[in-house]
């Protein structure tokens, strides 16, 4: 039985808020989660991904984030923790730390050195493999990197994933719209009642009208009431009403990806927009990632401004 009983909506992939001398802030993260929680349509809170800036964190800080935000959302909402290692001892270890911690899943991220040298299915397969059997009771979220790296999964490795009953869903990040359509084909007729939700932050709606189940993306930790009704208008197939959505979305997602995809800068500008909303109180990034200079300052107030969210 799956861990997970819905994935169908939107899931934040949370920031992680620290001090100004790098910690983790736990009253400003327990703050945040509760308030991600408290909006209908929110249907789980994914800890540990780029969002949250899991590149700067140590194992036992992952551990920590996700403690404190399965604390805090006990009851009410389940939480899934990424995986980011490099080899199958190390996952299998961050695996049971992340299910200690409280983690109701586990979102499974190719092992970074695979974008250099590549991998074989074989690999990617005793990889999940290894996840699910330190922690054999909680679900697997297979993370799909872009087409255009070399830790991009074929759709007949997606298809083989999705046929492992501990894979309960699919973050879907290829970049490429021939790609993604071809692979949610292939994992429909794999196996339909898998959840396929995209994590294309800068183009929302041209991935959602792909037949997905929701999005798991870390521009809903800043903007979540926004892109749940962009979710909801695609669901009623209501296209104009998504437009205009899309249309206040826009200049959000260009002042914070900058018309590209998500990097740790962007990240960082996405903490200086919630700052600016009042989501956060500190939008401080840990080192070497740095915090956005004033035009791009300008252009997240402007764009925070135009969608009504202006704070400060």
């Amino acid at each position: 039985m799956p861990s997970i009983q819905n994935y169908r909506g939107i899931i934040p992939a949370i920031s992680c808020p620290f001090t100004d001398d790098h910690r983790i802030d736990e009253p400003a993260l327990r703050r945040l989660a509760g308030w991600l929680a408290g909006h209908e349509g929110v249907v789980a809170v994914m800890t540990n991904g780029h969002t949250g800036e899991v590149f700067s964190l140590t194992p036992a800080e992952r551990a920590q984030v996700t403690r404190i935000v399965a604390d805090e959302l006990r009851g009410r909402l389940p939480v899934i923790s990424s995986i980011v290692c490099e080899g199958v001892v190390e996952a299998a270890e961050h695996a049971r730390a992340a299910r200690e911690a409280g983690a109701a899943a586990l979102d499974v991220m190719p092992p970074h050195h695979w974008l250099r040298f590549g991998f074989t299915s074989g690999h990617a397969l005793q990889y999940f493999e290894a996840i699910h059997k330190a922690a054999p009771d909680l679900d697997l979220v297979c993370h799909v990197y872009p087409a255009w790296t070399r830790a991009a999964y074929s759709s007949q490795l997606l298809a083989d994933l999705a046929r492992l009953p501990y894979v309960q869903a699919f973050k879907g990040g290829q970049r490429d719209m021939n790609k993604y359509a071809r692979d949610i084909q292939a994992l429909r007729e794999a196996d339909a009642s898998k959840s396929i939700l995209t994590c294309h932050d800068e183009y929302l709606l041209a991935s959602m009208v792909q037949g997905v189940d929701g999005a798991l993306v870390g521009f809903a930790t800043f903007i979540p009431q926004l892109i749940i009704d962009l979710w909801e208008a695609v669901k009623a197939g209501d296209l104009k009403r998504a437009q205009a959505i899309q249309a206040v979305i826009t200049p959000l997602k260009d002042a914070v990806y900058g018309g590209g995809e998500p990097t740790g800068e962007a990240h960082a500008r996405m903490k200086a927009g919630m700052y600016l909303a009042g989501v956060i109180d500190n939008p401080a990034v840990r080192p070497p990632t740095e915090a956005p200079g004033k035009a791009e300052l300008d252009a997240l107030r402007a764009a925070v401004a135009q969608a009504g969210l202006l704070k400060r």
